[in-house]
């Protein structure tokens, strides 16, 4: 007897999935882009939902065709090529970035303004924020379903609330775009999406889709694949209504912050308006347990993958971690992002590649002979894209700048379209060659 979903099951996966998708970087990125694109917003839009919903959901779909692990995903790079991309993902998703991200941007949102900036407040918080983290990563089990189930739908209302005042009671005045949207809106907001990390988280949450449908008894491939899939959809859809509402939001938002504000303090600016105080404490409210539970999730994920390939155990990694993230929270949120730009847009890429080149397997005779170098040449130029991003970029050579789409941060997807060329040529000339020896 093959056991299906009920449709409140599928919901739920949906849901699911939409919370491990919606952390710190979903809420702030949205609003940054609202502001900075100014006339220009709806171009960034687009470029923004490619790279922070179409990506996440092709990569959730991708894995459910795999059977839901990365690293089946990256069997055609090799064992030691795919456990090097795993490492990558689950430590830009884990300690580097997204989870002393979590601590950073509750704090901006929620204490910072009644404590002020400093560094001081910061420690402390972050010090009572990852001991939590620690407390609940240690007994993962029923803990997190249980705020998992709670917060999804707690999420989603007051989400909800925020994208309907953003539609009905708008900020005011719209900026001029920011030099870089005007001369390039659609690839600017491209390239932001990444800060989200969806697709990465994708990478490494895809697994807990697809078990969370095997809890329910579902055995057959071809239904964990469609109700991964269907999942997927319902958080995407999610996802383009929270980032829709908060462009809006952040749009209008001009005369409130400086256009170079983080979005955590366009956030709080335009809530603190719009609601006044009490507003203020839901949001951080609302903010910290997202936050929290986003840095639970990714706590016990990246300790699982590590205490499978380090003589570590699991509960010693989640305070290697949790403490190790805390130090890094406490370069503070403005700091992190600076940090994260030129790493994401340098691994983001070969990722991207994995993900389209695993829709095409069967088209090839080897699939490895296409998406190993194919990876390999978007790497190298998504490593120009990122190093331009910092204050190293007068030292490359000047052709790096005048790279086909340089200027839009883009410099990786032409020598990597015209490497799947050549590697698709070189897969049909072998293939032919392979049939006529044993003919």
């Amino acid at each position: 007897m093959t056991h299906r979903l009920t449709s409140k099951d599928i919901l739920a996966l949906g849901f699911m999935t939409f919370a491990l998708f919606v952390g710190a970087g979903n809420i702030i990125f949205p609003p940054m882009v609202g502001i900075q694109s100014g006339e220009h917003v709806w171009t960034a839009a687009i470029g923004f939902l490619l790279t922070a919903v179409g990506l996440p959901v092709m990569t959730v779909i991708a894995l459910a065709r795999v059977g839901g692990g990365i690293d089946a995903l990256s069997s055609p790079i090799g064992k030691a090529a795919g456990l090097l991309l795993a490492t990558v993902c689950y430590l830009a998703v884990g300690p580097l970035f997204a989870t002393p991200r979590t601590a950073t941007v509750s704090f901006e949102v929620g204490i910072a303004p009644l404590t002020g900036d400093g560094a001081l407040p910061l420690f402390i918080y972050s010090l009572i924020y990852f001991a939590l983290v620690i407390a609940i990563s240690l007994y993962p089990g029923k803990l997190l379903d249980t705020v998992g189930h709670f917060l999804a739908p707690l999420k989603i209302v007051a989400l909800t609330v925020l994208g309907v005042a953003a539609l009905i009671w708008p900020a005011g005045t719209i900026a001029p775009a920011t030099e870089d949207y005007q001369r390039a809106a659609f690839s600017s907001g491209f390239v932001n999406g990444y800060l989200t990390m969806d697709t990465l988280g994708a990478l490494v949450f895809g697994i807990v889709i697809v078990n969370a449908a095997r809890s329910r008894g579902v055995e057959s491939a071809s239904l964990l694949t469609r109700y991964t899939v269907m999942a997927g959809l319902i958080a995407g859809v999610g996802l383009t209504l929270v980032y829709l509402s908060l462009f809006k939001l952040g749009n209008g938002s001009g005369a409130l912050v400086a256009q170079s504000a983080n979005g955590a303090a366009i956030l709080h600016a335009y809530v603190q308006q719009t609601f006044g105080g009490m507003g203020s404490f839901f949001l951080a409210a609302l903010i910290f347990v997202a936050c929290m539970v986003t840095a639970v999730g990714l706590t016990c994920a990246c300790a699982e993958f590590f205490a499978q390939h380090l003589p570590l155990s699991y509960k010693a990694l989640v305070f290697i971690l949790g403490l190790f993230s805390m130090v890094v929270s406490n370069l503070g949120l403005s700091h992190l992002i600076q940090i994260s730009i030129p790493v994401l847009t340098a691994i983001y890429p070969p990722c991207i590649v994995l993900v389209v080149l695993s829709f095409t397997l069967n088209w090839w005779n080897k699939s490895s002979r296409l998406i190993a170098p194919t990876m390999l040449v978007s790497l190298i130029f998504g490593i120009i894209d990122g190093v331009k991003t910092t204050s190293f970029k007068d030292m490359l050579p000047a052709f790096c700048q005048q790279l086909p789409l340089a200027d839009q941060g883009l410099a990786w997807l032409p020598p990597a379209l015209v490497m799947l060329l050549i590697a698709a040529i070189v897969d049909r000339v072998k293939g032919r060659e392979q049939v006529s020896v044993h003919s």
